[in-house]
């Protein structure tokens, strides 16, 4: 028998990606964020990682159907274990195209946990962030600060706000997730697999909770 198929979503800034990671880690699952997954075949240079480079080097989305093809290969790579997708779906027609596509391997999505995190607090978590360009580094203005303000404690750069990182730009981010992802929450309260998390307070809590919901053992 396979493992559970988890779904974990929310706003951007949410923390759905590190929740998914801690998640899937303790539980033996496959962790599958489509972010990752691109980076990581382009990288090794695979059929699939090459097709999405070329949409990325013409500035291009790359297709849903690229996309699920590379969630399905890391599935069938990761056997009868669970997975955890993160982040995906986000719209109903990825939803529809994964439904089929997990359905042709005997595979189901069992649960949908949502990361719910006030508007207001997303916007402050976001515009604290200031990265390094030098090497990366990203910091928290109110929660995890650099030693000396504005540069990086790694190489002594400058630190910036990236352009995404703006309060207009992240009130924009969330219009665009209430519109294309709310109507995901309908849908998997209808399947009855819908579960709330509040997603505040200590990230260990609220993995705590997770797991408890899961059923994987901490």
């Amino acid at each position: 028998m396979s493992g559970k198929g988890v779904l974990l979503f929310g706003p951007p800034g949410s923390g759905k990606g590190t929740q998914a990671q801690l998640l899937a880690a303790s539980g033996g699952m496959t962790h599958l964020s489509t972010g990752d997954l691109l980076r990581e075949e382009v990288k090794a240079g695979s059929a699939l990682g090459k097709q999405a480079q070329g949409y990325m080097n013409a500035g291009q989305l790359v297709p849903d159907a690229l996309v699920l093809g590379i969630v399905k290969a890391r599935l069938k790579a990761g056997g009868d274990k669970g997975f955890v997708l993160d982040g995906y779906p986000r719209n109903l027609a990825q939803a529809a195209a994964l439904d089929a596509m997990l359905k042709e391997m005997g595979r189901a999505l069992d649960l949908a946990l949502l990361l719910d995190v006030p508007g207001d607090e997303i916007v402050a978590r976001i515009t604290n962030r200031r990265t390094c360009p030098a090497c990366n580094a990203v910091y928290h203005l109110k929660a995890n600060p650099p030693a000396k303000a504005g540069i990086c404690d790694q190489c002594g750069g400058a630190l910036v706000q990236r352009p995404d990182d703006t309060e207009a730009t992240v009130r924009k981010r969330l219009a665009v997730y209430e519109d294309s992802t709310r109507p995901l929450i309908d849908l998997y309260q209808g399947r009855s697999i819908l579960r709330h998390i509040i997603g505040l307070g200590d990230i260990a809590a609220i993995q705590n909770q997770l797991r408890v919901i899961v059923g994987v053992r901490a």
